[in-house]
């Protein structure tokens, strides 16, 4: 099954219904479908075809999803971009995906040229009826997507993202999630991720619920998004939830009485958060566990103990080993590194034969995510085999900042670790030893115009040198407080 024949239900049945919000527009699902097919016959018209790739950088907004469900439909391949990249982000995507366009709106931070998405008003002059069948006609295997997930080096590599893939993980998630065309689903998330796109819109389109698309998530807003939209269901990110626990106790009750679920992913949600959500909102938030390669592969039980702490069990189809030192699958309540198979899980990485070879071992593909199982089932992430650093739901990989402060004047060493934060779950701190001739204003400077403001080190802490063995390994653990 393709992704489109998922949705194509939704769009004959409830063709009349109400379907997205975005701002004050309001569409129905049969606005959503007809837009999507004017949007695709004119892709076709600029040249592009199955195969092709459509860079998207762009803020959440109407024309992020007519352009994501024009791909569904042809075949061409979405290429998401984060838009707090920078240039040195966005040209190592653009060069190595090689997309034939890259829709924006505005200019592309590394690429001289861009599709204005102003111009999209050109797709209203054509037919919205439903396209006539490809003559590559797509399957399950065919790709729809690919994003980019950065790696220990800071390489960012592309994950392919099958059809098979996307319509795994959204009927995964209608069933454990009890997701329906009753639900009312408030989403704040990017969607160039795949939390956003591949768990918020996906669904919404798969189960025919409606949806208020949210350009951002602004907590001084978010009192009243609830209040008028009266949602039932959240996906959301631990620092969202976080700002949540800002408000009035009456206006938790208030909107905890109305809701069913609230989900949260893409960073771990810290367990005191967990107990003072459900006090204050009468819910316990349901935490799940995902990547851009495989998306979902473990939930907490919809009905059950949501256990802080866990992520719960493998999702329907998913299967998952916690692998020791030794490479036999570990006992309970010992750690070791996660391994998951399933239809969830991508091919492979875009033009990355090596990294795809490296990262997959007799089909089981390790997710470089350290994790442990309870005697009961319950899988908790006990961190990465790498370096990560997970800050307000974004990934961020130390590498890639140090190279850049290293090729600054005056730095003779530098290391970037996460140091815990009470709202971003943790943030950059840059540990450098250097020469009278460092600048560090310069070196920031450097950095903003380079790397996305996520990306960005907090502080500065310098050191006469950093600790290392005897091998040259920084010892991370010796590092000042």
């Amino acid at each position: 099954m393709t992704l489109a024949e998922l949705f194509a239900p939704t769009f004959a049945a409830r063709s009349e219904e109400p379907a997205l919000e975005f701002g004050a527009s309001r569409y129905t699902f049969g606005d959503v479908d007809r837009r999507s097919n004017q949007v695709a016959r004119w892709l076709l018209a600029k040249g592009l075809r199955p195969g092709d790739r459509l860079g998207m950088y762009l803020a959440n907004r109407v024309e992020f999803i007519d352009l994501f469900l024009a791909c569904v439909k042809t075949g061409v391949i979405a290429l998401p971009i984060n838009i707090l990249y920078r240039e040195r982000e966005v040209s190592h995507i653009a060069s190595d995906a090689e997309p034939t366009t890259i829709v924006a709106a505005g200019p592309v931070p590394g690429v001289a040229e861009f599709l204005d998405v102003a111009t999209l008003a050109e797709a209203a002059t054509l037919s919205g009826a439903p396209l006539d069948p490809s003559a590559d006609a797509l399957t399950a295997d065919s790709p729809l997507a690919i994003v980019y997930t950065s790696g220990t080096t800071g390489t960012a590599k592309g994950a392919v993202l099958s059809h098979r893939n996307f319509v795994a993980n959204t009927t995964n998630l209608l069933e454990a999630w009890r997701i329906t065309s009753a639900d009312r689903l408030l989403l704040p998330l990017p969607l160039f991720h795949v939390h956003g796109l591949g768990n918020g819109v996906c669904c919404w389109l798969a189960s025919g619920c409606r949806m208020r698309l949210l350009e951002r998530f602004e907590a001084g807003r978010a009192v009243e998004e609830f209040r008028s939209f009266r949602p039932t269901l959240l996906f959301a990110v631990p620092t969202i939830y976080i700002r949540l626990l800002d408000w009035p106790a009456d206006a938790a009750r208030e909107i905890g009485q109305g809701m069913r679920l609230f989900v949260s992913g893409s960073a771990p949600l810290p367990a005191h958060v967990h107990d003072a959500f459900h006090a204050a909102f009468g819910h316990a938030i349901l935490e799940r566990y995902g990547m851009t390669e495989t998306m979902m592969n473990v939930s907490n039980p919809y009905e059950g103990e949501r256990r802080a702490g866990t992520v719960g069990f493998p999702l329907p189809g998913v299967s998952l080993r916690i692998v020791g030192e030794t490479g036999v699958d570990a006992a309970p309540d010992e750690i070791g590194d996660v391994w998951v198979k399933g239809a969830n899980v991508f091919p492979g990485y875009w033009r990355r034969e090596d990294a795809t070879k490296a990262a997959f071992v007799d089909g089981w593909f390790k997710t470089g995510d350290i994790g442990v199982r309870s005697a009961d089932g319950y899988i908790s992430l006990r961190g990465r085999a790498t370096d990560l650093i997970i800050s307000g739901g974004f990934n961020i990989y130390p590498r890639e900042i140090e190279e850049v402060i290293l090729d600054s004047p005056g730095v003779r060493e530098a290391v970037v670790i996460g140091v815990p934060d009470p709202v971003r779950g943790e943030v950059p701190v840059a540990y450098v030893a250097v020469d009278p001739s460092f600048d560090e204003a310069a070196v920031v400077e450097t950095l903003k115009r380079t790397l996305a403001s996520f990306k960005l080190p907090r502080a500065f802490v310098r050191v006469e040198k950093l600790p290392r063995t005897v091998l040259g390994k920084i010892q991370r653990h010796l590092l000042p407080k």
